[in-house]
């Protein structure tokens, strides 16, 4: 099982750039590049929040949950 981040594919869909999005929720570039690409072991809800208040969506748009189908 594993989370799916999909904040480049909701970024893509508001046409936010990597450098607009963390310049306006206050993290690197370097940071939210390993968060959009799942390379990290947490996120802060409030860091969570801004980026959903940025992008105006809710943060089941930016993480899915997927079942490893395999028993």
């Amino acid at each position: 099982m594993e989370i799916i981040v999909n904040l480049d594919v909701m970024m893509a869909m508001r046409k936010v750039s990597s450098k607009e999005l963390a310049k306006a929720i206050g993290i690197t570039e370097a940071n939210l590049s390993l968060l959009k690409r799942g390379k990290v072991k947490g996120v802060r809800f409030e860091t969570l929040a801004h980026i959903c208040q940025y992008l105006e969506c809710q943060p089941g748009d930016l993480l899915v949950f997927k079942q490893d189908t395999t028993v």
